[in-house]
């Protein structure tokens, strides 16, 4: 069986001291069950459409330390992800997260508006659910680009799972937290357990029971 680490508990662990982690970062790869039922770079309304990848070539890194090539990079040094299902009928999208969040230096919010978000939101995509177990940090700038994301999926939500508290924190603290569904429930969803559609529909239950 494939291994599928969790950075942040790998950094927190009395088990692994940082030399152990990071010697062990490449390891953590996208959640891969999934991929009988959708592949991004097979799909022609895809921003991955076409894009190839490699089991042995590590080229991609956080903070000097190589990832798994599995991992789409989106243009950010430090901030990765994998669109792990879409669909455009139902309207919604699954995206896998990695490394750190940084609005601050890197502006990772407007490149992941511009070229990820948006396309997909022209091609019907109004719900989308963020999965940020991996992501370690995020450091704020303004709020601009998650209120036009917010905006543009009027009909829609923007819900985050499995983000960690002090990541929840920061986006509490600038305010951006208001343009998510977060938190509750949605921090307690197994999610590797459900295939897409279900994950969806669980999700989106638990939205509609909080904004509602």
């Amino acid at each position: 069986m494939k291994r599928n680490y969790n950075l942040f508990y790998c950094l927190n662990s009395n088990e692994l001291n940082c030399s152990d982690y990071f010697c062990t970062m490449h390891y953590v790869e996208p959640y891969f069950s999934w991929r009988g039922y959708y592949i991004a770079s097979e799909d022609p309304n895809s921003p991955f459409y076409g894009r190839e990848y490699s089991e042995f070539e590590f080229t991609n890194s956080v903070y000097d330390f190589y990832i798994h090539p599995q991992w789409e990079s989106i243009g950010s040094p430090t901030l990765y992800i994998k669109i792990l299902f879409a669909d455009y009928e139902e309207g919604y999208t699954i995206i896998e997260m990695i490394g750190e969040w940084n609005d601050a230096i890197e502006n990772d919010i407007m490149i992941l508006k511009r070229d990820i978000i948006e396309p997909m939101i022209e091609q019907g995509i109004n719900k989308f659910i963020l999965i940020g177990e991996n992501v370690l940090n995020f450091h704020y700038s303004d709020d601009c680009y998650y209120e036009e994301w917010f905006d543009d999926v009027e009909d829609g939500w923007i819900a985050l799972i499995n983000f960690h508290e002090h990541v929840i924190r920061e986006f509490e603290q600038i305010n951006i937290d208001h343009y998510f569904v977060m938190g509750g429930e949605l921090e307690e969803i197994e999610w590797r357990t459900y295939k897409p559609y279900q994950f969806f529909k669980k999700v989106d239950e638990l939205v509609m029971k909080r904004i509602n």
